[in-house]
């Protein structure tokens, strides 16, 4: 019998997760903060490919689980749109096993709704049903949606939330704001209760730093991506923890806090150089 305070689920960044000790522990919610193209979005895009080969082959090493299934939730972006974009971006070879192993929910009709944007640029049918579709969700409330697909989704899963950088500006400053805090919050919550592993990414800069602090606190980790100057005018990706419950010390005592990132067509997000933050 497994020892649930050993029990890890892969990133599935080979060059990671063996000083994870396997991976994240089973239902952490990891907000991945990052500058715009320093990362991020390929550590998440590397993740789950992997972890969608890893869940075809079944074979994990000791102490090591699965996701039972791998939800992905865009805000602006259509599925087809985001799996060309990893399809291109690193091995078009995977397409069809990334559309057979994770699960799309487009949450953009609903975001969309309450701007200006014309209906016929992200609805489909006529521009009556369309109109009709709108009407109906004009009193939606996106936070509301969202805790509705979670609850669907089933325990031990992975979810991907891409990205918070579409909603959470427009709820800053606003009475919105604590209503979002407090779904962080209950997510943290539901994440333990339930076993689920929570992707959430934010760009960082958009937000002023208070509220990203906000935000960071309501979760289990946080890892930062950002770019550093190398000299000779060059720039280097380098991703950071700057939180970690229940993980951080042991990173603390082996000196991996900080890393040097690749990213590559084959590997996809990669950890090199490991360096210590002084």
């Amino acid at each position: 019998m497994h020892d649930p305070l050993r029990l890890r689920m892969p990133t599935g960044i080979t060059s990671l997760d063996p000083l994870l000790d396997g991976g994240i522990p089973p239902g952490s919610a990891v907000l991945l903060l990052g500058e715009h193209g320093a990362g991020n979005v390929e550590f998440v895009q590397t993740s789950i490919m992997h972890l969608a080969i890893l869940r075809q082959s079944g074979k994990v090493g000791e102490h090591l689980v699965l996701p039972e299934k791998i939800t992905y939730v865009t805000f602006t972006r259509m599925r087809e749109d985001i799996l060309k974009e990893m399809a291109l971006s690193f091995n078009p070879d995977l397409y069809t096993r990334l559309k057979e192993e994770i699960a799309f929910y487009d949450l953009s009709e609903i975001f969309f709704d309450a701007t200006i944007v014309p209906p016929n640029w992200y609805g489909e049918g006529s521009t009556i049903e369309r109109l009709k579709k709108k009407q109906r969700r004009e009193n939606s409330d996106i936070l509301a949606d969202l805790a509705r697909l979670i609850d669907g989704c089933p325990d031990n899963s992975l979810i991907v939330m891409d990205s918070l950088t579409g909603i959470a500006p427009a709820l800053a400053g606003s009475p919105r704001w604590h209503a979002f805090i407090a779904f962080l919050r209950g997510l943290q919550q539901v994440a333990k209760r339930r076993n689920i592993t929570i992707y959430l990414s934010l760009t960082s800069g958009i937000l002023n730093r208070s509220q990203e602090l906000e935000i960071a606190d309501c979760i289990d980790a946080t890892l930062f991506f950002r770019w550093e100057e190398t000299g000779a005018q060059r720039r280097q990706r380098v991703m950071y923890f700057e939180r970690f419950r229940g993980v951080m010390p042991r990173l603390e005592d082996k000196d991996l806090v900080k890393f040097a990132v690749k990213i590559s067509a084959g590997e996809g997000f990669e950890v090199r150089n490991i360096r210590v933050v002084i």
